[in-house]
């Protein structure tokens, strides 16, 4: 098993250093140190392959319990497709908080190109996403290709864009 990386009480990210060592797994708590995002809306349930600042593979576990089902749809539960491109983007995030030489800040999601929808995906399902990094400018901008596959199956693919708030 790789080791965690170790926080103090105070601290509230982890240092991509750290995360560097790891350069494979990550677990929900060191996924909250990376991301500002929590429920109902931390949608990266963990990471299990990834290359810092490159590429990640994460999966999400579908659950009805989820506030979402609630009303999309009564009697037929189905993801919203906003919701499945938001898990793309945070594990798109993931990839560029962990980008070494860029300037510290709150990265956020600037833009969608091409994303389309291949199936449903329902309670149960375990969505694996897949992101890799397509390019940076001007160390503020940039774009990562995004795919999210449900058993080996296709169900939504498309590139997420970055921007660094001021």
């Amino acid at each position: 098993m790789t080791p965690s990386p170790t926080t103090t009480p105070d601290a509230t990210r982890i240092d991509a250093t750290q995360v560097d060592a790891l350069n494979q797994e990550l677990r929900s708590e060191q996924i909250l140190n990376l991301l500002p995002h929590r429920y109902p809306f931390a949608l990266v349930d963990r990471v299990v392959e990834q290359v810092p600042g490159k590429r990640a593979v994460a999966v999400k576990n579908v659950t009805i319990n989820e506030p979402q089902f609630q009303g999309h749809f009564p009697g037929r539960p189905l993801m919203p497709g906003v919701l499945i491109v938001e898990a793309m983007a945070q594990v798109g995030g993931l990839i560029v908080m962990q980008m070494p030489n860029l300037p510290k800040g709150l990265f956020v999601f600037a833009g969608i190109d091409g994303v389309r929808f291949r199936r449903p995906v329902v309670p149960g399902d375990q969505l694996r996403i897949s992101c890799e990094l397509v390019s940076i400018r001007r160390q503020r901008f940039s774009k990562v290709r995004g795919r999210a596959t449900v058993d080996g199956e296709l169900v939504c693919e498309g590139e997420l864009m970055f921007s660094l708030l001021d």
